[in-house]
């Protein structure tokens, strides 16, 4: 794979989930980047790195977004779910920005689940 395709489907693997984010409340997002990694993790170094990235982004959006449903009682949870979509929207955005310059990216507040 070229290096310039290495860029290309690094930002895919945070657009995409990025999109399905948006367009499903927070949903979608996990499925993507989980699909993503599946099918692109094996195409080099590069791309292995962010779509990995954006799995564990997701992990972490998934686990804050299911602590803030029973906090929506106190309606705390609602500041906590907006907070959470909007953390992974922006770490999605500079891992898509890092990944068409062909840098490489560790979101913070991430631990590596996935690698």
């Amino acid at each position: 794979m070229s290096p310039d395709e290495e860029r290309t489907w690094g930002m895919v693997s945070h657009l995409v989930p990025l999109a399905a984010m948006v367009l499903s409340a927070g949903v979608l997002g996990f499925v993507a980047s989980v699909l993503l990694y599946v099918l692109v993790k094996d195409r080099g170094p590069f791309v292995r790195q962010h779509a990995a990235s954006s799995v564990n982004v997701q992990i972490v959006t998934g686990i804050v977004l299911l602590i803030s449903i029973p906090l929506m009682y106190l309606v705390i949870g609602f500041v906590t779910y907006g907070s959470a979509l909007v953390f992974a929207f922006v770490v999605h955005v500079i891992g898509a920005i890092k990944a068409n310059r062909g840098q490489w990216y560790n979101p913070p507040l991430t631990p590596r689940f996935v690698n």
